[in-house]
């Protein structure tokens, strides 16, 4: 898919292995949506030009809604599989990734 082609679609999407390194707790929005604030952390060994190289990486994640209610009662330290978008909040420098599904990896 072309650059042109990916944002006349709106493609951002991202799909992570990672343990929950920090689980904040269940708030509720002005709107009365339930939200939750995270920190996941990434560890795994990938192959960059034929070369084994180690990667970590740590990531600020949010979700609302039933998502929200369901992340609220895992665990610190459980490794699960995340899908959501990137999103950079009006304050801040760093994304976000905006969880829209987990499960058990």
């Amino acid at each position: 898919m072309s650059a042109a082609a990916a944002t006349a679609t709106g493609v951002n999407q991202l799909l992570l292995s990672a343990h929950v390194a920090e689980l904040g707790a269940l708030r509720f929005t002005p709107a009365g949506l339930p939200a939750i604030d995270l920190k996941l952390e990434h560890e795994s060994i990938l192959q960059v030009a034929g070369q084994s190289r180690q990667v970590k990486t740590a990531l600020k994640a949010v979700a609302f809604g039933a998502i929200a209610e369901r992340l609220a009662k895992q665990s610190m330290g459980s490794l699960w599989r995340f899908q959501g978008f990137l999103s950079t909040p009006a304050n801040g420098k760093l994304p976000v990734l905006h969880i829209q599904d987990f499960q058990q990896d």
